[in-house]
This record gives structure tokens, sequence and C-alpha cells, in this order.
């Protein structure tokens, strides 16, 4: 299953964050930091964080 695809799934709401991970084969915590990391360097993440500044 492509990574894209959970991650959509967990934002959505339709997965657990446990689910998530079990998936992607992370556990919690690396997920979490996975998370953030790419948010930061996603086209949306880059935009929210322009807005901010």
């Amino acid at each position: 299953m492509d990574k894209r695809k959970v991650i959509a799934a967990y934002r959505r709401g339709l997965i657990s964050v446990q689910e998530c991970a079990q998936i992607l084969g992370l556990d919690n915590t690396q997920l979490l930091t996975y998370m953030r990391e790419t948010r930061a360097t996603s086209p949306a993440g880059l935009a929210k964080q322009s807005v901010r500044t």
C-alpha cells in the first residue's frame, strides 16, 4: 500500500495512529516524527509555514 494513502487515511481519521504505524512498519514515535518532517517539507506544509511568518 502507498505510504501517502496510509498517512492520508490517518489524517482523515479513518485509521488510528497505531494502525497507521503498524501498516508502515514504524513504531508510534517514529511515525509522529516522520509525519512532522513530512508536513514541513510538503508543498502544503511549506505554504502553512510561509503564512505563519
